[in-house]
């Protein structure tokens, strides 16, 4: 059978070449704006969310133009740089209208905290008063916990903190153009080293004291990760020092846990003693490089460190050390956790890494990471000095160590308060808060925070510590105590709990992401469908990724198992 081929002429449109890649053109205007902002020098893809920051301190915001720019000079997919930048809370992401241009930002936001201990010292009046207040001219929203909950309410005029805020101290704030927070008067480098400061890391450096010898120190004391999950200190320097260099640290100084500022507290007194428990982790483990990722909301702090790790490099003493760099947040709650802290380092989304391996064995570059919470190196210089057995002599109730317990809510003297491990929550407000406040009685507490559960007044004679809370169905976490009165209800606590945790989920895996809003849909009513409650709670326990989607179950839990009069149940 014979065949004719028919020559077909391709269609002129298919002859044409693109002429660009598919996708946002860049805007010419805007690619030398960004160009002008970020300098000459090659960007690096792990400080991403640093150029992220520059642009909308910048601009105040982040127009769809500056994030095409920037992706083409950073050689990135703009979706991979529109990704990051739309994934923390912090970054104002906006697009173009429908005339192609982009609207300009507010003239000034004011961030009225709701967290619970905010809630309960007034937030709610604060976010109807203040619209009318301070004009149209003002935009005020509510945002999570920003790490001041012993002020509360406290309310954020850009980057300025309002303590114990008032209608009227907001509005002259404002008025008086005071955006920024000032770095706070802490004990300087100097005086720090007169009062012996950093001779311990000379003693290190100078072959006086052995790695073994500290790290033995750290487990005679039995000091343990005060960042929350509580691991022994000595071990992990042990795990990490096994592991092939380069090995890396990253410091967690993001907490962002609501009823949480211990970190940020120590930092505003004594940043040298902390930088100084670093500098000897990292030479008794063989650290080839430090990353302090310190939450954006600190602003005060963040100057501080600047100013004192410049001060440091300048005298001499870091020559021997790891070079260390200091990463800003962007407001993420999910970045607390260890992994989804170093996927932010790196310039990624917050996103907790799937286990195995451990940040011990794969972590930041994926090398090697020792992470530790500030407060667990703080402690460094003081073990030492004063031998582990010191440490492990104090305590009540057969505990053992010290604790900081950030404390809040209806206490008349709120704070950090450095306590015996294992005291109760009943002697701790007695002896170190000045009890009640005037007009309160305890009711119930939260001993670990938003995600560590409520209890009843009933049991506040539990020893708070590690594993002394989990036969109750709470844990302490970072020690991080809401005190309730019977002015306040466990379930409306749990109410405002489950509303952050929603918020604040990274929506990657399906039991946190649904869990956390339905959850907060079911306990909205008088009535709470505790058979359907109870079956959410279990799969979000079983399946979440991480301990975000893992404890946000605890509040509601808690309020049905101990304050059944609070809510009608129903199976």
């Amino acid at each position: 059978m014979n065949t004719t081929v028919i020559p077909i002429a391709p269609m002129a449109g298919r002859e044409r070449k693109r002429q660009a890649p598919k996708g946002r053109r860049v805007d010419p205007a805007a690619l030398a704006e960004v160009q002008a902002l970020l300098g000459a020098e090659p960007l690096r893809r792990d400080l991403l969310i640093e150029y992220l920051h520059r642009l909308n301190d910048e601009f105040g915001q982040l127009g769809a133009p500056h994030l095409a720019a920037l992706a083409q000079l950073m050689h990135l997919a703009q979706t991979e740089v529109y990704e990051v930048a739309s994934f923390y809370h912090h970054f104002e992401v906006v697009k173009e209208g429908a005339d192609g241009r982009v609207a300009a930002p507010p003239a000034l936001t004011v961030r009225v905290c709701e967290s619970l201990s905010c809630e309960l010292a007034g937030a709610q009046d604060l976010l109807e008063k203040l619209p009318r207040l301070l004009g149209a001219a003002v935009r005020v929203i509510p945002a999570p916990c920003v790490g001041r909950c012993e002020q509360a309410p406290v309310v954020v005029v850009h980057q300025r903190p309002v303590a114990a805020a008032t209608p009227e101290a907001v509005r002259a704030v404002v008025e008086a153009g005071r955006r920024f927070d000032e770095p706070p008067a802490a004990i300087g480098l100097d005086a720090y080293r007169a009062q012996g400061g950093y001779g311990l890391l000379r003693e290190c450096l100078e072959g006086r004291r052995s790695a073994d010898a500290v790290i033995a120190a750290l487990d005679d004391a039995g000091l343990r990760g005060l960042g929350g999950a509580g691991f022994p200190a000595g071990r992990k320097w042990k795990i990490v020092r096994a592991e092939p260099a380069p090995r890396l640290m990253a410091v967690n100084l993001d907490e962002g846990e609501p009823g949480t500022f211990k970190d940020r507290w120590l930092l505003e007194r004594d940043p040298h003693r902390f930088l100084e428990g670093l500098l000897i982790a990292a030479w008794a483990v063989g650290i080839a490089g430090v990353y302090l990722y310190l939450r954006d909301e600190y602003h005060g702090c963040r100057a501080l460190l600047e100013a004192e790790l410049a001060r440091l490099a300048d005298s001499g003493l870091l020559a021997q050390a790891p070079p260390i760099e200091l990463r800003r947040g962007a407001g993420a709650y999910i970045c607390g956790e260890e992994s989804a802290m170093i996927e932010s380092i790196e310039g990624k989304r917050g996103m907790p890494r799937l286990r195995p391996p451990y940040v011990a064995q794969v972590g930041l570059f994926g090398r090697p990471t020792l992470e530790h919470n500030m407060e667990t190196l703080y402690w460094v210089r003081e073990l030492l000095e004063k031998g582990g057995a010191w440490f492990a002599a104090q305590g009540r109730n057969g505990r053992r160590g010290l604790r900081r317990f950030s404390v809040s809510g209806r206490v008349k003297e709120p704070g950090v308060k450095l306590a015996p491990a294992g005291i109760t929550l009943r002697e701790l407000v007695a002896e170190y808060c000045g009890g009640m406040a005037p007009g309160h009685e305890l009711y119930a507490y939260l001993p670990g925070g938003a995600s560590g559960g409520i209890l009843p007044a009933r049991l506040a004679d539990v020893p708070l510590d590690f594993d002394t809370l989990q036969p109750h169905g709470c844990f302490i976490g970072s020690a991080a105590v809401i005190v309730l009165s019977q002015h306040d209800r466990a379930a409306d606590a749990a109410r405002n709990l489950m509303r952050f945790f929603e918020h604040e989920s990274c929506g990657q895996c399906t039991p946190c992401r649904s869990g956390t809003a339905k959850a907060g849909a079911l306990i909205q009513g008088p009535a709470w469908d505790a058979g359907l409650l109870g079956e959410l709670s279990q799969v979000m326990r079983d399946a979440s990724i991480c301990g975000l989607g893992q404890a946000a179950p605890n509040p509601v839990d808690c309020v049905l198992k101990y304050f059944p009069d609070e809510v009608s149940r129903h199976e």
